[in-house]
């Protein structure tokens, strides 16, 4: 995996992705290039995703291995604006219900009992998506604030 970081960028890359940020997805359709944004897991090198039996992205994957991933840390109030891209090509693969639940306590917490019960009753019907990175651009935009952010 090839890493591209802007000239002083000290972005600690596992650091961002272990954050609950949202992650757009970028794959192929006959239709045109269609975007699916969503939760995700940063292990060993690769973006895992959940796809559900609704989820239309997995069989664009099926179809066109080659895709990309985006994802922005953003906060107004401090400037924070890292953005991170990636290139490469995903695997669909079976679901793994331990893998699954990292993903899901990343977002929802370590209580899978206080999960919302569509998180909880998530089984073999779905699929993980396994996105492998070829390259990594790593871009930190962020700036001084002039004044607080008011409502």
């Amino acid at each position: 995996m090839k890493i591209i970081r802007d000239v002083g960028t000290g972005v600690d890359l596992d650091a961002v992705l272990a954050k609950p940020l949202v992650a757009h997805l970028a794959t192929s359709a006959p239709e045109g290039p269609r975007d699916s944004p969503l939760w995700f897991l940063w292990e060993k090198e690769r973006l895992w995703i959940i796809g559900t039996a609704g989820d239309t992205f997995p069989e664009r994957v099926r179809q066109t291995a080659a895709c990309a991933m985006g994802i922005v840390d953003f906060d107004a109030s401090s400037g924070t604006f890292i953005h991170i891209g990636f290139r490469g090509t995903a695997d669909v693969k079976p679901f793994d219900k331990q893998r699954a639940d990292r993903l899901l306590a990343k977002y929802l917490g370590p209580e899978r009992a206080a999960w919302d019960p569509r998180f909880q009753a998530l089984g073999q019907e779905n699929v993980l998506i396994c996105f492998q990175p070829e390259s990594v651009v790593v871009r930190d935009q962020s700036y001084q604030p002039l004044s607080p952010i008011r409502e």
